[in-house]
């Protein structure tokens, strides 16, 4: 859908449709939360019916609350899933230990990166959620990707219009092409290395696997 044709829903329920469907993109509905933003910034920017700060900050605030949200889900129903059922499908618990060993080095990229990317827009709280990352170093990184992605896309769609609407579908494209081809990598590279991961792994978090609080 173009931002355009979104104009209808924007001049209708205004910031609302913005951080509604940033909220609910961000706990892990598909929908497109990226380009409502850039659509109300450029209806913003035609009309003058909104303002560009408030649609800015109704897009953080969705942003925030809803990966708050999705980290909550992974973390309350996720992890007990994986932790019970995780042995039939591959997950034991050393594979489980070694994905919140990994998630704790660098979830803090995953988290704030993860906001630029649009598969990971989705994901990546429910990631971090279920990966026991710690909550203080979640609600950091998550706020921070989600103020600098709400103001890089909507002040971006207010000032550029039309150009940045004709690139952020590339974009889109590119930056989830990316990190696909990252994922693909990164779990050769784990596999390769699984045993020495998995034995830091066990050193950094010692004992049963359990949940973190």
């Amino acid at each position: 859908m173009s931002d355009i044709a979104l104009f209808p829903y924007i001049a209708a329920y205004g910031y609302w449709a913005v951080f509604f469907i940033v909220m609910l993109e961000s706990a892990g509905v598909p929908l497109p939360g990226e380009t409502v933003l850039v659509a109300a910034a450029l209806y913003a920017s035609m009309t003058g019916d909104l303002n560009i700060v408030a649609i800015v900050i109704a897009a953080a605030a969705g942003a925030g609350i809803g990966d708050s949200i999705g980290y909550w889900i992974g973390r309350r129903f996720g992890f007990p899933i994986l932790y019970r059922y995780g042995p039939y499908v591959g997950l034991g618990e050393p594979r489980l230990k070694l994905g919140q060993y990994l998630f704790q080095r660098y979830g803090g990229g995953i988290v704030f990166f993860g906001r630029f990317v649009a598969l990971l827009r989705m994901f990546a709280a429910l990631l971090a959620g279920v990966n026991q990352f710690p909550w203080g170093q979640f609600l950091f990184f998550n706020v921070s990707g989600g103020i600098l992605w709400a103001i890089v896309f909507g002040f971006g769609g207010y000032l550029f219009g039309e150009a940045l609407e004709r690139m952020t579908s590339p974009l889109a494209v590119i930056t989830t092409t990316v990190a696909i081809v990252a994922a693909i990598l990164g779990a050769r590279a784990i596999r390769k290395y699984e045993e020495n991961l998995q034995a830091a792994a066990e050193k950094a978090l010692p004992g049963p696997l359990r949940r973190r609080v």
